[in-house]
């Protein structure tokens, strides 16, 4: 092969892409992520002093107190990067009390530290915990809720026992509570644990709740703070009655709800979205409520005015101790910080001196 001008250039072209792909983009990746990192930390950094799962310190003042209500967020990285938690601080001024992640059974192993990294930035951890293998959504999201491997009668059988016996001897060994919002939004479809979905059976649900309920009280997890949280009611969707599992296996309930979402993008406020579900649980039990998931859209440029509204509207819902912002981007930008506007709207409604209680590890959840 005669060596020419172009094949050198094409051999040192190759060289040089080889070089930057194994060596200078991890490194710049490696300093992109530990510059995030030290962004979330200068914002959000670890604060708070974690006890012992001995310890013998009297109980704290519940969290939330009477009359106060904590604010929090949901973020898309959960506890592989605070940067969007961090950003909600430095764009509202408010540092959650809860941080909420997800956690799925195919790819998610119970991790103390992990754990532990949300409890030290002075937030409530809050697990999204979630019965199926979240990759293959992307692989194919029209089939989103058929995944047979995640039947309800395979967690009702115990073929899953292990795994969640793991998580609850870990959660067991926290010297603080966690909160456990598990097969969330269950009167959809979208979900293989729906039981309008992936081959379910009427009553499963209610099963396979007190099934793993039943496993961490057996590991001693007494510290799990149980949130059944459906989706706001709609047409079609499953009664929430018939999928409660009962006050002896819940502590918080929970709602999501969204203004925007895609199909229902006409301005509906907080009340209109949230009052006919809050009804409807009314009904049938009184335990304490949190909006697990909340977000708007700008779209229209009406944002900043749905979190007014939203604050306006809390206060009347005194059984709602606590809202749960999704600060992340998901077909729509959730996030606060969309525009000024926006994020000076949640700032003056965060401001109120209900929203003011820091979460302390020790502190016991607020119970009915």
């Amino acid at each position: 092969m005669r060596i020419t001008a172009p094949r050198v250039l094409a051999l040192l072209c190759a060289v040089v892409l080889c070089w930057y792909t194994f060596q200078v983009a991890p490194d710049l990746a490696d300093r992109g992520r530990r510059a995030a990192a030290a962004r979330a930390d200068a914002v959000l950094p670890p604060t708070t002093r974690l006890p012992g799962a001995e310890s013998s310190a009297p109980p704290a003042t519940p969290f939330p107190a009477a009359g106060k209500a904590f604010l929090g967020v949901f973020t898309s990285q959960g506890t592989h990067d605070f940067t969007e938690a961090a950003d909600f601080t430095r764009q509202t001024g408010h540092r959650p009390q809860v941080f909420e992640f997800s956690a799925d059974w195919a790819h998610d192993r119970f991790d103390a530290a992990a754990v532990d990294e949300v409890a030290k930035r002075g937030m409530l951890p809050m697990v999204a915990w979630e019965p199926w293998d979240h990759r293959e959504e992307a692989k194919e999201p029209r089939l989103r809720g058929e995944q047979p491997d995640y039947r309800l009668s395979r967690i009702v059988d115990g073929d899953f026992d292990a795994y969640v016996r793991s998580w609850a001897r870990g959660i067991a060994k926290l010297g603080y509570p966690v909160a456990i919002r598990f097969a969330h939004e269950m009167n959809g479809y979208w979900y293989p644990w729906c039981e309008q979905s992936n081959g379910n059976n009427r009553g499963e649900y209610v099963q396979a709740w007190r099934h793993v309920h039943q496993i961490f009280d057996a590991a001693g997890a007494h510290n799990a703070v149980w949130v059944w949280s459906p989706n706001i009611s709609y047409a079609n969707s499953t009664p929430l009655k018939r999928l409660y599992p009962g006050d002896a296996y819940v502590d918080w309930v929970g709602l999501s709800g969204y203004y925007g979402t895609v199909g229902k993008e006409n301005y509906q406020s907080f009340d209109a979205l949230f009052t006919p579900s809050l009804r409807e649980l009314r009904r049938f039990t009184r335990e304490p409520l949190v909006i697990t998931e909340v977000g708007a859209t700008d779209a229209a440029g009406r944002k900043a005015e749905w979190i007014t509204g939203m604050f306006r509207a809390l206060p009347r819902h005194r059984d709602i101790i606590g809202v749960v912002w999704y600060q992340a981007v998901k077909e729509i930008d959730w996030r606060v910080g969309t525009s000024s506007a926006a994020s000076a709207a949640f700032t003056a409604g965060a401001s109120a001196s209900r929203y003011q209680q820091r979460w302390q590890p020790g502190a016991p959840p607020r119970l009915r």
